[in-house]
């Protein structure tokens, strides 16, 4: 019989990463959910137990290299190896033009989500080419945002659009090891950090409006979906977005 596969999970304490935790468990992962904070963690794995599912909740600020080579430590320690990442964690920043926005949160903002998504693929790909049977795969956290940016959103847009490249390196890369990267780009999944969707998010035309929002059950799905292929098969990028959200023409 083969050995449960495991996945880790960044973010785990909220939205997405919440619901993409739950989701793998229920697919038959044993997980580690990562976070900044332990309860929100916690609560989490209770809600995985309560599903029959297992998660190991481990407090890592990703933006702290030596955090993560510590939760990487440990995920050999309990599991002995690695089959999945879902590479997401990430912050936003308040709306505003570039000259209006403090050096110190563009260095926060990068801090977690390029920085941040740098270490955990590094910590990730040392363990899958090392362990035996080589390989894994890694999911990258993009964004709508990595293709069309929203007005006053300079720190994550340029985090989203790098996440594209360390996407591409990553799965060109990781091909003499097994190891297969790709992106998922999520638009307006309803979570608490879109919440003002509801109740309307400045438009490039310089309007307000209140936009379509999807459960983020889907993204969850997608995610298992995205971990549950073969190895010698990827989806390099993907985007799961609602369907009447504004991005695709002018809105």
């Amino acid at each position: 019989m083969a050995a449960q596969k495991v996945a880790l999970v960044t973010g785990a304490g909220a939205g997405i990463g919440k619901a993409s935790a739950l989701a793998l468990a229920k697919a038959g992962y044993a997980v580690v959910g990562a976070g900044r904070r332990l309860q929100p963690l916690e609560e989490t794995a209770a809600v995985v137990k309560a599903a029959g599912g297992h998660m190991d909740a481990i407090a890592c600020d990703v933006s702290d290299a030596a955090a993560v080579d510590a939760l990487f430590a440990e995920i050999n320690r309990l599991h002995g190896r690695l089959d999945v990442v879902f590479n997401n964690a990430g912050i936003s920043a308040k709306g505003a033009t570039i000259d209006e926005i403090p050096p110190s949160e563009w260095l926060n903002v990068i801090g977690a989500n390029l920085n941040g998504s740098f270490f955990v693929a590094r910590g990730a790909f040392a363990m899958m080419r090392r362990q035996t049977p080589q390989g894994g795969r890694i999911i990258n956290n993009g964004s709508i945002s990595a293709y069309a940016p929203r007005p006053g959103s300079a720190p994550y847009t340029a985090s989203k659009h790098a996440i594209t490249g360390l996407t591409k390196t990553i799965a060109l890369d990781g091909r003499p090891f097994d190891i297969a990267c790709g992106q998922i780009d999520i638009g307006n999944a309803a979570t608490e950090m879109t919440e003002k969707m509801a109740q309307g998010v400045p438009q490039a035309n310089g309007t307000m409006a209140v936009e379509a929002r999807m459960d983020v059950q889907h993204v969850a799905d997608a995610v298992v979906h995205m971990a549950s292929l073969p190895l010698g098969a990827n989806i390099l990028f993907m985007t799961v977005m609602a369907t009447k959200m504004p991005f695709v023409g002018r809105g």
